[in-house]
């Protein structure tokens, strides 16, 4: 139970909201009049508050642009037909969120700050919720070191921030995604498991190189071998094989997917057997070229369940089967979005609920 905390609130003199074509928002390209913040000075959070999204002023020696102490979330709310909002598993948003603050070395935001900046922030700007299929309020919390000093140590003071995107989907077409084997997104004992810049600044080269040659995304391998299936940056990967879900096993290369844990849930709640396990991209293509491999699909908050339609693996394009012929895939994602919307029983608690004053 958290407990309320007294957040200050100014508000902007004029909405920006009627400059926005609600009709083509993109993903992450467009925000809200306003924005949370908190600092963390003098071993405590200070002045949580709500005020205009506008550019932040920072002295060039500030910590995080020279060292990388960043680390970020990202996570969904909806509105339902009675105009209430409802946010998908923002605790286990906070948690994580938490772990990756551990991992390098920076304060924990504690849940109530968490979850009142979060709460009050979609209330103030609940007019830019979108409206179509395939929409929602991407929330992106973030936080980072504020200490203006080049020096290499732990930071001192900190921010921790929300800001609010109306947005459409991530990915607008069937993914094809190519095998990486040269280069590492993250390794053993590193940053893997954790949701910092610095995992996403070693993705982008290698994921430039594959859009160039038609790919989407890449499927990371192993730091070792490159030999077994990780993560794809943006979401985890998921398979269906012979009628049982198969998804990498958790480690500390891999991000523990909010989306991939709701779907392994849900996949037990109706009787599928789930292996969490090694998945090597030999067994993938054996298992494509077999017919065994029936579904491939990434999970993630801003991904959702994306249905994988061709791996490539040595110069080699594997095709996999027709999306609508896909019986679990395409009805998880069914049954993920009537939950978020509340169009379906939410028997795990994933919903919190703020109900508006009308």
């Amino acid at each position: 139970m958290t407990e309320a905390i007294s957040i200050q609130i100014e508000k902007v003199a004029k909405t920006r909201i009627h400059e926005v074509d609600f009709n083509n928002l993109g993903f992450g390209k467009v925000f809200t009049d306003h924005m949370f913040t908190c600092d963390y000075v003098d071993g405590a959070w200070h002045n949580p508050q709500v005020v205009p999204f506008q550019n932040l002023s920072l002295n060039p020696a500030t910590s995080f642009i020279h060292y990388g102490q960043s680390i970020f979330e990202g996570l969904k709310a909806f509105k339902n037909e009675k105009g209430d909002i409802l946010i998908f598993r923002p605790k286990a948003n906070q948690l994580r969120m938490s772990k990756s603050a551990e991992r390098v070395c920076m304060p924990t935001v504690p849940e109530e700050v968490f979850m009142e900046g979060l709460k009050t922030l979609l209330t103030i700007d609940e007019q830019w919720f979108p409206k179509g299929a395939g929409t929602s309020m991407y929330i992106r919390p973030f936080m980072f070191s504020l200490d203006a000093e080049i020096r290499v140590r732990p930071s001192d003071t900190y921010r921790f921030m929300i800001i609010l995107s109306p947005s459409g989907s991530y990915y607008s077409e069937p993914v094809k995604v190519l095998v990486e084997k040269n280069y590492v997104r993250a390794s053993n004992g590193g940053l893997g498991f954790a949701k910092t810049s610095a995992n996403y600044a070693a993705s982008l080269l290698p994921a430039k190189h594959a859009v160039a040659k038609g790919y989407h995304q890449l499927i990371w391998t192993d730091s070792k071998e490159h030999k077994y299936v990780e993560e794809a940056g943006t979401m985890n990967f998921m398979f269906v094989i012979d009628n049982v879900l198969i998804t990498p096993a958790l480690s500390d290369s891999i991000l523990a997917g909010i989306t991939r844990d709701s779907i392994i849930t849900l996949a037990k709640d109706i009787g599928m057997k789930v292996e969490e396990r090694k998945v090597s991209v030999e067994e993938l293509v054996a298992a494509i070229k077999t017919g065994a491999l029936t579904e491939a699909f990434g999970a993630g908050t801003a991904a959702t369940v994306s249905h994988i339609i061709q791996i490539a693996d040595e110069g080699v394009d594997y095709y996999l089967p027709p999306i609508e012929s896909r019986k679990f895939s395409n009805e998880i994602a069914v049954e993920l979005t009537n939950i978020k919307l509340g169009l379906a029983p939410d028997p795990h608690n994933w919903i919190e609920k703020i109900e508006l004053n009308k």
